[in-house]
């Protein structure tokens, strides 16, 4: 088995599921993708990203490479496949063992969603577009379980301390749920930071989604692990997988 700087979230998963997220090492793409770039559309070499791939599957031992969606920071949520590369989607639910869930991510926030029961797994990619258009909501919606009896997991995303955002950002989601106005600090001019994770929190809350485990790092601030498209522009993806073993 390829041996890989994964992380392994800190949550009670239930048995029979598994759950990882990579970070940027391990791989051999070069350049400002080094090096485990597995996305296909930043411009890096697609024989490195199908390597990089190829030793993702091998370290967790799937049969298949994972297949993702291309996301485009929507509310789209789709059942997992193997041909999810042709679809438009921010959010992938599965139910049968071997279907891995997973999203791309180098500063937007990737969750990650189980049943206490086991039966139902979902990723999805959640940047400020997602969140204020109700990505998560619309995937709790699929999962077609009471949200008490839902757990979800924050991946590492941009933290409050360098995602600076325009007025446009704040408004759309204090409009919305003036509670949210505790997730943005100002900064100067008509500029706010926002913390991505208070706000996914808010909305989970309000969804009925108590159980939540993750958030806290830094995508920007950690440059060694992680990728950062706020950082770097040119930069490779990292990727946040789910799926039921049995």
């Amino acid at each position: 088995m390829t041996e890989l700087p994964l992380i392994i979230p800190d949550w009670p998963l239930p048995a029979g599921l598994r759950a990882v997220q990579t970070t940027r090492g391990g791989g051999v793409s070069r350049g400002p993708w080094d090096s485990l770039n597995l996305a296909l559309h930043t411009g890096d070499d697609p024989e490195a990203v199908q390597e990089n791939r190829e030793r993702l599957a091998r370290a967790l031992g799937l049969a298949r490479i994972p297949s993702w969606p291309r996301q485009v920071h929507g509310a789209v949520v789709v059942e997992a496949s193997s041909t999810l590369a042709a679809v438009d989607a921010d959010a992938v639910v599965g139910r049968t063992p071997g279907e891995v869930c997973s999203v791309q991510t180098a500063d937007c926030l990737p969750m990650l969603f189980c049943s206490r029961d086991g039966a139902v797994v979902a990723a999805a990619h959640a940047g400020w577009r997602g969140l204020a258009g109700g990505v998560l909501e619309a995937t709790l919606r699929t999962m077609a379980r009471p949200p008490a009896e839902v757990m979800a997991w924050l991946g590492p995303a941009i933290g409050p301390a360098a995602f600076e955002v325009g007025p446009e950002v704040r408004a759309a989601f204090v409009s919305d749920d003036s509670a949210t106005a505790a997730a943005f600090r100002a900064g100067a001019g008509d500029r706010w930071f926002a913390d991505i994770y208070r706000l996914a929190r808010l909305r989970l809350e309000r969804a009925g989604v108590t159980d939540v485990h993750g958030g806290g790092r830094c995508t920007f601030r950690e440059s060694e692990t992680f990728f950062s498209y706020r950082r770097d522009g040119v930069c490779g993806r990292m990727a946040t997988l789910i799926w039921r073993v049995s």
